[in-house]
């Protein structure tokens, strides 16, 4: 048995933030707006997770009025969401993702990106993929007011994600 989930996730960009994609702090002179880490990748992957099993979206687990989540570490909260027992017996077959953002230069940090994302899903490397795309400056992705990302995943039953 096969379950595929879809996620998306935007945040507006912000001076003085640090900048979190994917598990890993690139150096940028702006980060992302939130009320946790404002990690965009990792909140698209929680919420394809989370649909692959029709268990709502990252909002619904972690709520931003809530202020236990203040300043939360999105690796953290994606770990809880895949500790729960409605992943028993689930593994991932594979996760594709996209980062959508004009800067800063993804590409230098794509392989640390992988591998932080392979480590907290508990899986091999060559089964994640994140490619950059910008938005060749259009909209508000394109004028880097905003970075996007998202991501998809395919779960089989077997041996489980570990926790």
């Amino acid at each position: 048995m096969f379950r595929i989930g879809q996620g998306f996730d935007l945040h507006r960009t912000k001076a003085g933030r640090r900048l979190v994609i994917g598990g890993v702090e690139i150096p940028s002179a702006f980060g992302l707006d939130g009320h946790s880490d404002a990690d965009v990748l990792l909140h698209a992957i929680t919420d394809a997770f989370l649909g692959a099993l029709a268990l709502g979206d990252i909002g619904q687990w972690f709520p931003d009025k809530d202020p236990k989540y203040l300043g939360a570490d999105s690796a953290e909260l994606l770990k809880t969401v895949l500790c729960d027992k409605a992943f028993r017996g689930w593994s991932v077959v594979n996760l594709d993702c996209t980062l959508f953002a004009e800067a800063p230069k993804f590409s230098p940090w794509s392989l640390k990106v992988r591998q932080s994302i392979a480590s907290i899903i508990g899986c091999d490397v060559s089964q994640v993929s994140v490619k950059a795309k910008t938005n060749e400056k259009q909209d508000t992705i394109g004028r880097g007011e905003a970075i996007a990302a998202s991501a998809i995943v395919m779960l089989e039953l077997g041996s489980g994600i570990p926790c």
